[in-house]
């Protein structure tokens, strides 16, 4: 027994010393991460990036290292891109240059890609709906008008395609409850005297934006989520008039005083207006107070139950990456050290 134990003995600490130093001379490769860009769209706005790049901002990863912007969101899970574009807008940022420059990057990690086209020189929103400088010319003819909108959308589009950029959404205007482009095609739920010309502008954008990406699925967006009404005497005016559209967009910006309901009632609009229009819907832009203690509690809550619903394509945060106050919004999803907020979680597929 002895003579058989010793060579056995031998044999296994030679395997034992063989195997230890093949693992020092050839360590296990590291499992590259792989990223679901696919199906519902779990998205981000961040039209300020490379303002605030100019600017010297920095962000971090949750370890505290210094990490490009869009990466590091796409590392929490973001699988597409929000770009806002201005037709003339005073310092370039936003104008089709920039966006180019944000939408190749978001290109190059894979993520898909809206552009949101406001129509406008600068913001526009429910309170303001500013013809550019340039097209103030045309303020009272609709067949002028209709060939600016085209041009414009084709081409910020085209510029995006020459450069193999793939466009899955295009929003033809933003938060336009009130219509687009002021005087000419404003409406409201009291004087829908020009909602035949909303139309014409509307349906000249979305013609254009398809005739450079035939896939494209085009929004018209509103604001107020969580209000019914404040879609339905609106999209009941569009479709009787005849607008084209793929998606109904929504923003939803709650509070801690009232995220519960707001979100209840957002998720519920979701599944009516679906059902009323034989439409699609997507939350556009999504937002809260970036140190609320509701904020991740709120996210996950919109994003699973956004998830659920097949007729909602996904949900995009509003400027998540601003923080310290930038251009004094709060409403950011990165902390005052430029590090994401818990706010993000709701993304991550871990």
């Amino acid at each position: 027994m002895k003579r058989i134990f010793k060579p056995l003995l031998i044999a296994a600490l030679t395997m034992f010393s063989f195997s230890a130093c093949s693992d020092d001379d050839n360590p296990t490769p590291q499992t590259e991460p792989t990223y679901d860009m696919t199906g519902f769209a779990k998205g981000a706005d961040v039209s300020w990036l490379t303002e605030m790049e100019k600017a010297g901002t920095k962000f971090y990863n949750a370890k505290g290292s210094e990490q490009d912007c869009m990466t590091l969101l796409r590392d929490l899970g973001v699988n597409a891109i929000r770009l806002r574009v201005w037709v003339n807008p005073a310092d370039g940022w936003s104008g089709k240059q920039d966006v180019l420059a944000k939408a190749w990057r978001a290109k190059n990690l894979g993520q898909r890609i809206m552009i949101d086209f406001h129509y406008s020189d600068s913001w526009a929103d429910p309170g303001k709906q500013n013809i550019p400088a340039d097209w103030n010319k045309f303020k009272d003819d609709l067949t002028k008008m209709k060939a600016a909108v085209a041009d414009h959308t084709k081409d910020v589009l085209t510029l995006l395609k020459n450069n193999g950029i793939d466009v899955e959404w295009v929003q033809i205007g933003n938060e336009s409850n009130t219509g687009i482009l002021w005087p000419l095609a404003l409406v409201s739920d009291s004087d829908l005297k020009n909602i035949d010309n909303y139309v014409a502008l509307n349906n000249a954008g979305y013609d254009a934006a398809k005739a450079v990406y035939p896939d494209a699925q085009c929004i018209i967006h509103l604001d107020k989520g969580n209000d019914i009404g404040h879609y339905t005497w609106l999209f009941d005016g569009l479709k009787a008039h005849g607008a084209k559209w793929d998606v109904i967009g929504m923003s939803l910006y709650p509070e801690d005083s009232n995220w519960q309901t707001v979100t209840d009632n957002c998720l519920n609009n979701i599944s009516t207006l679906a059902s009323r229009y034989n439409t699609k819907v997507m939350i556009c832009e999504i937002g809260m107070a970036w140190d609320s203690a509701n904020a991740e509690a709120m996210m996950k809550k919109m994003v699973d139950g956004c998830k659920a619903k097949q007729e909602c394509l996904g949900i995009f945060y509003w400027e998540p990456e601003c923080y310290a106050g930038w251009n004094g919004y709060t409403m950011g999803a990165f902390d005052s050290n430029g590090k994401p907020t818990a706010a993000l979680n709701a993304f991550s597929d871990k």
